[in-house]
């Protein structure tokens, strides 16, 4: 898989979006629904009606990047359908964009020693 290198937030469009849509389209989305900048540097993953395909825009410094994937099993584990825009961390966007349940991936818990 290819990650983006960096410092990246990641967002999820938690309703499906017409995939005939380019990065342009997609961009415009960005802007006037979720009124977030597309060329911040976030990376914004859109759902298919179908659970089986992923297109995600990115600006990484030069340009817009779009990437579509559509998996070939039972289909990507999206979050609930809801209005609006869910973030999610680096891990949890490589585990949904592998196919896994990304919502299993938390962060290790802080952890003080008793004795010194």
């Amino acid at each position: 898989m290819i990650t983006p290198s960096g410092n990246f937030k990641f967002y999820v469009a938690t309703e499906p979006v017409d995939f005939r849509k380019g990065m342009d389209g997609l961009a415009s989305i960005v802007i006037n629904e979720f009124d977030l900048d597309p060329f911040s540097g976030a990376v914004v993953i859109f759902r298919s009606k179908r659970a089986d395909r992923l297109k995600l825009i990115v600006w990484d410094g030069t340009g817009l990047v779009m990437t579509y994937k559509r998996i070939e099993s039972k289909g990507f584990v999206w979050p609930r359908l809801r209005n609006g825009m869910m973030s999610m961390s680096k891990a949890q966007f490589e585990a949904l964009f592998e196919g896994l349940d990304w919502r299993r991936v938390v962060g290790a818990r802080p952890f003080k020693p008793t004795a010194a």
